[in-house]
């Protein structure tokens, strides 16, 4: 190896000992900071009535909206912790998502099943900045990228329009369904009736763009795993033919296959009702995939800590 060859070599390794020195000088001395956000965005649901085999539509046809609040604390250049608290309107519409291309989802059109649910949650999350903060906050980079993981739990109470009392055009009010047992819970033979509360696991990544010294803006996508089947209150199949009172509320919310108007934004069904050769009998997927939901957020976060000051020297 000649003499140039070796300075070469020497001098590279030079350059990346010092990065790497001061990539742990940064981590050694970093100074810890908080910051407080609120964010609005977008909510949409994914399950029986919204499958993750057409995600465009899913995400973008029936899309509601969403608010969250959260207090992060940033421990290293790298590392944060996050607790949120958010509430989330999710929607699912048989009528709603089918009734263009109805031959492709004739199924579904036929079901008429609709619901909304209002998601209230708390999760804490780790963050894992792909773009590492300076020793302090005010020396953050302009630009940052991250992705978070965590866990959580989400309160929920699907609802649905009672049918409409002429037969046409929207339905009544909303109702509780979970209060109805649709799917027969709680009868012998069957489930219990499921809990309204449910874990969730969000994932997901964020950009972040300094402001100033003290605000950032954040742009965030997060996909919420749950455990539940019961974000839309279908899971199963119809219950026998009995086990909801004849006539009842419960039994008109289960199966509303024969209603000649679909119930949450009106739609007249007649020539859905005409084309059935025999009723639906499979009311959920009966998978092992459970209902989720994704958030899109943009938020505006302040740091709460203050700047360090040196002693004034005497």
């Amino acid at each position: 190896m000649n003499r140039r060859m070796r300075m070469g070599l020497l001098l590279m390794f030079s350059v990346l000992a010092g990065r790497e020195a001061d990539a742990q000088r940064t981590q050694n001395f970093f100074m810890p900071f908080s910051t407080v956000g609120f964010g609005v965005g977008t909510s949409s649901y994914y399950g029986d009535m919204a499958g993750l085999n057409k995600p465009i539509e899913s995400t973008f046809k029936l899309i509601r909206y969403s608010v969250t609040g959260n207090y992060t604390r940033h421990f290293t250049s790298r590392l944060g912790g996050r607790a949120s608290l958010s509430w989330a309107r999710i929607v699912g519409d048989d009528y709603g998502m089918n009734a263009k291309g109805r031959n492709t989802y004739l199924p579904h059109l036929q079901r008429n099943l609709h619901f909304r649910n209002d998601l209230f949650e708390f999760s804490a999350t780790g963050i894992y900045k792909l773009t590492p903060d300076s020793r302090t906050f005010d020396r953050r980079a302009q630009f940052g990228a991250y992705l978070f993981a965590g866990i959580g739990a989400v309160a929920h109470t699907p609802k649905a329009r009672t049918p409409s009392a002429t037969g046409a055009g929207k339905g009544g009010d909303w109702v509780n369904l979970r209060k109805l047992n649709t799917e027969g819970q709680g009868n012998p033979g069957y489930e219990k009736p499921y809990s309204t509360v449910a874990l969730v696991i969000p994932v997901g990544l964020g950009l972040r763009y300094k402001i100033n010294r003290r605000f950032d803006v954040t742009a965030e996508l997060s996909y919420r795993f749950t455990n539940t089947d019961y974000l839309d209150d279908v899971a199963r199949d119809y219950p026998e033919p009995g086990i909801l009172v004849p006539g009842s509320l419960a039994e008109q919310m289960s199966n509303r296959t024969m209603e000649t108007s679909a119930a949450r934004k009106g739609g007249d069904r007649t020539s859905i009702i005409n084309e059935m050769v025999e009723p639906q009998m499979l009311r959920g997927t009966r998978s092992d995939r459970m209902d989720s939901y994704m958030t899109g957020t943009i938020s505006i976060h302040y740091v709460l800590t203050s700047p360090v000051k040196c002693p004034p020297l005497r």
